[in-house]
């Protein structure tokens, strides 16, 4: 069964960090490009960030650059998400996905693959 599961998610104080996980089963993810997104309530889903499957390049969209590192580790089968500087208006659900193929997109409907999504709350 091909799955996605993210997993890290939980409530920050604003400056704070959180690492969030995808692990992958029932396929090799290191085939696969693989985006991050989160979507608020009320707001359109965000592609945010984005690794692809071959030498590693990255996308950031402006409202995270600087402060969110995506990563992968294809022996584990896992990407990562590690958040820092956490504002309030990060709060959102975040997903990973993956899609075929070696090049990055934040188009949602370009992935195949969704996680069930994680909560991140950043409040005081």
């Amino acid at each position: 069964q091909v799955q996605l599961v993210e997993s890290g998610g939980g409530l920050v104080k604003p400056g704070g960090s959180l690492r969030l996980s995808c692990v992958a089963s029932g396929f090799a993810l290191h085939y696969y490009a693989v985006g991050w997104f989160r979507q608020a309530p009320g707001k359109e889903r965000e592609g945010i960030a984005c690794i692809n499957n071959s030498n590693g390049t990255t996308y950031y969209s402006d409202s995270v650059k600087g402060r969110f590192t995506i990563s992968r580790d294809n022996a584990k089968n896992t990407v990562f998400l590690q958040m820092n500087s956490l504002k309030p208006e990060d709060t959102a659900v975040y997903y990973c996905a993956a899609r075929v193929g070696v090049s990055i997109s934040t188009r949602a409907d370009e992935y195949d693959y969704w996680g069930q999504g994680t909560q991140v709350t950043v409040s005081s």
